[in-house]
């Protein structure tokens, strides 16, 4: 592959978050979870399932947030998490088992392919960002909901707003950039793909939805327990993770360089509990007619 797939496929992005960046969200996971995890607490509190609720959680990763969903709908509900990247299903599955929670499953599944099932909600936690074509997939997600039923996804703002995500890619750039042309899967549009309001608002329109809102949410985002972990993070996952990662031996051969600016950049988080920086979201709600 020297080349990406087309725009309307996912097929490139499943192989990286099937792969390389499993095993890095293996690594991080504590971090990673805290701080994606206080943003979908934030979500569920303003927007609960009912109990008795059928839901499907979209992207659901290492299965924390279906668990989570689980327990809010209670023993008559019940709860589908589905992911496009196996590894990660398999491990939502075991741990779900683990744990003996009944009422939820897992699949792999691609809403750009398809949903199947009739949900009252719908709850994404940073899943929906990656889409090569976020309209067809909102749109068969909007087919799965009953009528009246409930989407809310998070999903981050603006790089602006999330310097600290920005100023590491900034940093990044300064020593490497992303090739033209690589045989490293990439992982898709990127995490800032439904940044923008108007953009967010109008792929929902488009899909067929209504009561569309997006409400902002301001949280402090732990980035590690100190800088060597921080910087550790940043240079495996996100926006700069993902240059150095497709710039391959380019980046390797200056990352001592990149990690001495990283830590002279990221430096102003350092706090006693951490480093720690503040992070701002969407939350986006919407209803299926």
């Amino acid at each position: 592959m020297s080349s990406p797939h087309p725009a309307t496929s996912n097929n490139e992005a499943i192989e990286a978050w099937n792969g390389v960046l499993f095993d890095r969200f293996v690594q991080s996971r504590e971090v990673v979870v805290e701080g994606l995890g206080a943003h979908g607490e934030a979500a569920l509190r303003a927007n609960p399932p009912v109990p008795g609720d059928r839901v499907v959680d979209i992207g659901c990763g290492f299965g924390d947030t279906a668990r989570r969903l689980a327990a809010l709908v209670g023993p008559d509900g019940e709860v589908l998490g589905i992911d496009a990247a196996r590894r990660f299903v398999e491990t939502a599955r075991e741990e779900a088992e683990e744990a003996g929670v009944a009422n939820v499953r897992f699949e792999v599944g691609d809403p750009e392919q398809g949903l199947d099932g009739e949900f009252d909600m719908a709850f994404s936690r940073f899943g929906t960002m990656f889409f090569a074509n976020p309209v067809a997939a909102l749109r068969n997600v909007r087919g799965a909901l009953v009528p009246g039923g409930r989407l809310c996804m998070v999903v981050w703002r603006r790089k602006l707003d999330n310097d600290w995500l920005h100023r590491a890619e900034v940093t990044v750039e300064r020593f490497v950039t992303e090739p033209d042309q690589t045989d490293e899967p990439t992982c898709g549009p990127g995490p800032f793909a439904m940044a923008d309001a108007d953009t967010t608002s109008g792929m929902l329109t488009s899909a067929g939805f209504e009561d569309i809102s997006l409400r902002r949410c301001d949280l402090d985002y732990r980035l590690g327990a100190d800088l060597d972990e921080a910087i550790e993070i940043a240079t495996a996952l996100g926006p700069a993770g993902e240059v150095i990662r497709l710039a391959g031996q380019d980046a390797e051969r200056v990352r001592p360089q990149i990690e001495a600016a990283l830590r002279e950049a990221l430096a102003e988080f350092e706090a006693p509990a951490g480093v720690i920086a503040p992070s701002s979201t969407w939350i986006v709600t919407a209803t299926a007619p």
